[in-house]
């Protein structure tokens, strides 16, 4: 049995989460079916603000997200699952660039590392990982990342369009090579032809 089978079985409680690496979720061949850390894993005091995403070739923004830079933190996993609606446009795609505001808690951010795993069903589509570095202590920062987003077939992307919820990503944030946040995102395309 592999380790993300053991670990994808059910609910865990809080003292039960296992200890998961980078590693470990580089090997991961598809996408978690429920949280590796709780929220209490965030004992740095990550918030999360103002997001977007733009193409890179023309600068065009195509989804942004505006949020108080006081947001609490999160208290239940329904705020860590996003869900996406997009252009099927937006699969043919060369790159994209996102910018996030993050403010950080009373304690120092040493080696932040994002891990993020996109998949269609259980197929990797592209694994993405970044470095922020050093946070200091209640400090508000912008995190600029560029993503190469992988060359898909015609079919590929009709069954992309054909099956919304289906390409997912998880998202997993590290320090220090410790999983402190994970969250997840389920994608839906469209077939209009603006993105």
């Amino acid at each position: 049995v592999s380790t993300q089978s053991t670990w994808d079985t059910k609910k865990m409680e809080p003292e039960k989460y296992p200890v998961v690496t980078p590693k470990d979720v580089l090997a991961f061949t598809r996408a978690t079916e429920q949280f590796l850390c709780p929220l209490s894993a965030n004992a740095y005091g990550i918030i999360f603000g103002n997001f977007q995403i733009r193409e890179m070739e023309s600068n065009q923004v195509i989804y942004k997200i505006e949020s108080p830079a006081d947001l609490p933190l999160m208290k239940d996993d329904g705020s860590r699952l996003l869900r996406y609606s997009f252009s099927k446009e937006f699969l043919r795609l060369k790159t994209i660039g996102t910018t996030v505001e993050f403010r950080v808690g009373p304690t120092e951010v040493k080696n932040l590392r994002m891990i993020e795993r996109h998949y269609f069903g259980e197929k990797l589509l592209q694994s993405y990982d970044f470095t922020f570095g050093y946070c200091i202590p209640n400090s508000a920062n912008t995190w600029e990342l560029i993503y190469s987003l992988p060359k898909l077939s015609e079919a590929e992307i009709n069954e992309m369009v054909k099956n919304p919820g289906k390409t997912k990503s998880d998202s997993f944030y590290f320090v220090e090579n410790k999983l402190f946040m994970h969250h997840k995102a389920e994608y839906e395309y469209t077939p209009q032809l603006f993105i």
